[in-house]
């Protein structure tokens, strides 16, 4: 959303591309974790079975691909709100750029401290990690949109 907020003043062009992009960023993501868990999975059950083991044991022990790209899924859609609601509501361009980048900028502290707490690692470093690697990739987007700006594409 900040990419097409660096061309695109149109509140409804920002909602539909991040729509779009929460789509298939979940996607992307759940099939991404499905077949990374899937192939952990075949690799467990293939060593369950050179070391001979009871195959029903280590079987439940073993990940669930499904569960996994479920949470996976989930999990993205849930950060992709964060900007669409933020921008819905605000007809004002400056000011909607504003709220979505502080309303992002809140929400990547928190899953930073989320992951932290779960993750039982230092809660200032993660959560400062995670709030800079969005800045940079929000950045990042919002540059290099506006570098290609597409109102300045006559080639095209």
């Amino acid at each position: 959303m900040m990419g097409v907020g660096a061309v695109r003043q149109d509140v409804k062009a920002m909602i539909l591309t991040g729509f779009a992009g929460l789509v298939a960023g979940a996607c992307s993501m759940a099939i991404g974790e499905f077949v990374s868990v899937y192939s952990q999975y075949d690799i467990q059950v293939a060593q369950a079975e050179v070391e001979g083991g009871d195959k029903e044991e280590e079987e439940e022990g073993l990940p669930n691909p499904m569960q996994a790209a479920a949470a996976s899924g989930l999990a993205f859609s849930v950060g992709a709100m964060v900007p669409l609601l933020a921008a819905s509501f605000i007809k004002a361009y400056k000011v909607r750029i504003g709220v979505m980048f502080a309303a992002v900028s809140l929400a990547l502290v928190v899953f930073g401290w989320i992951g932290a707490v779960l993750g039982r690692a230092p809660v200032v470093k993660s959560g400062m990690r995670v709030l800079v690697g969005g800045w940079v990739a929000m950045a990042l987007t919002f540059a290099l949109t506006k570098s290609v700006d597409s109102s300045r594409m006559d080639w095209v």
